[in-house]
């Protein structure tokens, strides 16, 4: 599978999720909820160089989205980024973003021109009414980001972002230095934007943390340590029914380590060969390498993945979130908020993957087929099933302890332009639910074959009615 690595990674607090809500392009996924969808992963490219690059690609360099908002829903979901400011100062990088909501904007200077049209003394807009429509800060958001290289293995993040139609202001620092064998990364946002299984988005006033990783050997094996604090409490950024935030983005210091082993098994392969990289046609012979390298070879392959993590909240106990029926009438029981001080689990992930085509022609050259089960929680899954036999109650809440069931089909549509859905479902007992359809995803990409296995991908989700385009560059 694509990402079969972020089995680990889901269990810490830096996993992005691709996002519009914010123009930095990402929000941060739940440590402890199953697995997200591959597509859903952000790339490594900062947004802001994205819209540098990609800008190139679109009239003005103005790039279409769909927004949904979160707060105002009149201000519609159709939004335009661009890259406003780009100055260079060498190995400094600094980068200006725009956005506008365009839709309330048409609807209220249509309103005017009917009126002026009427021809109603008393109701004919003046230059002071359009220029209040194009000036409703609710139009607009506008974010900052620069890229300062402190030495040839750390880099400094800082970026700033408002939204019009948001109060406050968004800050965040990321700190990153590589080391030969790990990679360490301080992460800092106030406020934290985080999204759950269920596509809901909660801000954390302020989220910071602190992990190690090591790079992948050859053996397969890789562990990551860390610590993350976060302060004040979550908030939904859409008040609903169900209004009990996540136990992991409560209040509290929490340390936490993670190990994985991975191993991957061919069936067959067909390897590239010479007579696959040149091409003789009547002109000549020319060179002709696959559109993305990683998918230039045919094959049939079963990969794995098993870890466990384990951790420990240092600061933040449940005596410390113990809520009593007065006060706030958004707050909970305590009783749906608890977690263990100390806590340890094992998790696991099994894929089969079925490649047809090199991926080199015009048409009919790749087809794709990826099948992944995972396990979240194997202690919450033996409880599941030790429930299941013993005719018990399950609990309230067992989405971690039911397995997911993550497809993938890939085909390719002409050339380099590629049709992808990514599909997860909920495999519960046949006599239960059986097979439910939990989230699902369309991309279209465009694979840029100078850059090797880089790629424009426009991915749409329904279940957040949210769409984005991004650049993704050996991100498969």
């Amino acid at each position: 599978m694509a990402k079969l690595r972020t089995a680990m990674d889901a269990a810490f607090w830096d996993m992005d999720i691709s996002s519009t809500q914010n123009l930095d392009g990402c929000a941060k996924a739940i440590p402890g909820d199953p697995l997200p969808l591959d597509s859903c992963i952000t790339g490594k490219v900062l947004r802001v160089q994205q819209l540098s690059l990609l800008g190139n690609g679109f009239p003005l360099g103005i790039i279409p989205s769909l927004t949904p908002s979160l707060s105002k829903k009149d201000v519609g979901s159709f939004t335009l980024q661009s890259l406003l400011l780009r100055p260079s100062f060498g190995d400094w990088w600094l980068g200006l973003a725009g956005q506008i909501r365009p839709k309330k904007l048409i609807s209220n200077l249509k309103e005017d021109v009917y009126k002026l049209i009427n021809g109603d003394e008393f109701e004919r807009p003046s230059f002071k009414d359009v220029a209040d429509h194009v000036m409703d800060k609710s139009l607009y958001a506008l974010a900052l980001c620069t890229q300062i290289p402190i030495s040839s293995s750390t880099s400094l993040l800082l970026s700033s972002e408002v939204h019009g139609e948001r109060k406050g202001r968004r800050n965040k620092v990321l700190l990153f230095h590589k080391l030969p064998l790990h990679d360490i990364i301080l992460n800092a946002a106030w406020p934290e934007l985080f999204i759950d299984r269920k596509g809901r988005y909660w801000n954390v006033p302020e989220s910071i943390s602190l992990d190690c990783s090591s790079l992948i050997s050859e053996s397969g094996l890789r562990y990551r340590f860390g610590v993350h604090k976060n302060s004040g409490q979550p908030q939904a950024v859409v008040n609903s029914i169900d209004n009990d935030a996540p136990a992991a983005l409560l209040p509290g210091l929490c340390a936490k380590a993670a190990f994985s082993y991975e191993k991957k098994k061919d069936l067959w392969r067909q390897k590239e060969t010479k007579e696959d990289l040149y091409i003789k046609t009547e002109k000549g012979t020319f060179w002709r390498p696959a559109y993305d390298e990683r998918l230039k070879e045919p094959h049939a392959c079963i990969s794995a993945i098993i870890g466990g993590t384990f951790g420990a909240w240092l600061h933040g106990e449940d005596k410390k979130l113990k809520l009593t029926s007065e006060g706030d009438s958004s707050k909970v029981s305590s009783s749906s908020r608890k977690r263990n001080p100390v806590f340890a689990d094992l998790f696991g992930s099994v894929c089969y993957t079925f490649q047809h085509g090199k991926f080199r022609k015009k048409y009919g050259d790749l087809t794709r087929v990826d099948a992944r089960l995972d396990i979240n929680s194997a202690f919450a899954f033996a409880k599941n099933i030790t429930s299941m036999f013993q005719h018990t109650p399950a609990p309230h809440d067992n989405s971690a302890s039911l397995p997911r069931l993550g497809l993938v089909f890939q085909q390719q549509v002409a050339g380099p332009i590629v049709f992808r859905i990514d599909t997860k479902c909920v495999v519960d007992s046949p006599w239960k639910k059986g097979l439910q359809i939990e989230d699902f995803m369309y991309t279209l990409s465009y694979s840029l074959r100078l850059l090797r296995s880089g790629k424009v991908v426009a991915w749409y989700s329904p279940k957040r009615k949210e769409g984005m385009i991004e650049l993704r560059v050996y991100e498969f």
